[in-house]
């Protein structure tokens, strides 16, 4: 079995199934296949120390790795990278903006104050993405912004999912790929329910 994971995880097997899935949720719910916007975010989870990365998040006082991710309005992600923990923000979305662009993604990327630079600015700018920082909260307390909300979804949808929530993964793409899984299982589920209904009707 881990063989043929391994394999399919280096053909992008993963990657195309979640990009087809997605585009035909899209679709189903009467919207274009391809999003105008996207919101960025990431999450740091604890990781054993065999896994490919780790490092010291002191915000939030955890050692492990950081998944960065960008996702349409339906909390479906276009990209994953991960990293060290100890990787900031700015830095560690740097190529989950390359795998848009390399897409053909162009349009506005939306996140929290955390994106904020000009650097960064700058290096989405020459790939055609211009980067939206927006405040998310104020004095502790969450605030759903337009549809910055949606990725905080997006990672509550994955910590079901117990291989995600302490990392293992000795590859960065290993872990990239069950983060694919995850929304792959996700969005069968959903679309199995649509062709219920569709059937039952």
């Amino acid at each position: 079995m881990y063989t043929l994971f391994a394999r399919w995880t280096r053909l992008g097997l993963w990657r195309r199934l979640l990009d087809r899935l997605r585009r035909t949720w899209r679709l189903a719910c009467g919207d274009t296949a391809e999003p105008s916007a996207v919101v960025i975010d990431s999450r740091t989870c604890p990781s054993a120390p065999s896994c490919f990365a780790r490092g010291a998040n002191g915000g939030k006082k955890i050692r492990g790795v950081k998944i960065s991710i960008a996702v349409e309005k339906y909390g479906i992600p276009l990209a994953i990278d991960a990293t060290s923990a100890n990787v900031h923000d700015t830095k560690g979305i740097v190529p989950v903006l390359r795998q848009l662009a390399g897409r053909g993604f162009q349009g506005p990327a939306i996140g929290d104050l955390g994106y904020r630079g000009e650097r960064l600015a700058k290096t989405g700018a020459a790939l055609g993405i211009s980067i939206q920082p927006i405040a998310r909260g104020r004095d502790g307390v969450f605030i759903p912004t337009e549809i910055s909300w949606v990725v905080e979804r997006s990672f509550s949808w994955i910590t079901r999912y117990r291989r995600l929530n302490t990392i293992v993964e000795r590859t960065k793409e290993h872990l990239v790929a069950f983060v694919q899984i995850a929304f792959v299982s996700i969005l069968s589920r959903r679309l199995r329910r649509i062709d219920t209904k569709a059937a039952s009707a």
